[in-house]
């Protein structure tokens, strides 16, 4: 199969081969997301696209459309003039933005958030996670610890403008060990060393 040019990703194999397959450390087994380069002028689905997402297709992967130049100059702006750029384009988010998005999919990577007073912060963690466990990515004590989780969603907490604000008006709400992590908590931990 590689001698003809074919990845191993695009192999299935039985349960009993994967253990030898894992152990060759063969690059072509790895997950990937392409990415089509197109130019200002040119069509999202032109002729080189479409070949892209054929090939892509075959393995079951992904491909994202961007114009590099583009993504230059915004990359180039303000963080402002470049929210309102992409909004005056129609684009909806930037190819890094699309990019970064499929590579925690395809890794089954997520994020929630932690907020204070002198910092907000984005811990990344398998999807699936449950609170203790993500309370440990922050520091080991707080999963060896944990007591519970105090929850809001990111959208919510925006609305009310801060954690207390949201808990005063019966936003927040109160997790257990069990509680799976979702896209987006922000996640006040409670714990006890």
């Amino acid at each position: 199969m590689l001698s003809s040019g074919r990845s191993a990703r695009s192999a299935e194999f039985t349960k009993e081969e994967l253990p030898f397959v894992d152990s060759l450390f063969l690059l072509t087994t790895k997950k990937v997301i392409y990415c089509a380069n197109i130019s200002e002028d040119s069509e999202e689905d032109n002729d080189y696209v479409k070949t892209v997402k054929e090939y892509a297709n075959k393995e079951g992967s992904e491909v994202i459309v961007l114009r590099a130049q583009l993504e230059a100059e915004l990359a180039a702006l303000p963080p402002e003039e470049r929210e309102e750029f992409v909004k005056e384009l129609g684009i909806g988010s930037t190819g890094l933005d699309k990019l970064i998005k499929s590579s925690y999919k395809l890794l089954g990577l997520m994020s929630f958030l932690t907020a204070g007073e002198k910092e907000t912060r984005a811990w990344t963690i398998p999807i699936g996670t449950k609170a203790p466990q993500a309370a440990g990515k922050i520091h080991s004590d707080f999963e060896k610890g944990f007591i519970r989780a105090e929850i809001v969603d990111y959208q919510t907490l925006l609305d009310c403008g801060s954690f207390n604000a949201a808990k005063e008006k019966g936003k927040v709400r109160s997790e257990g060990k069990d509680y799976v992590v979702q896209e987006g908590d922000v996640i006040l931990f409670r714990f006890n060393v």
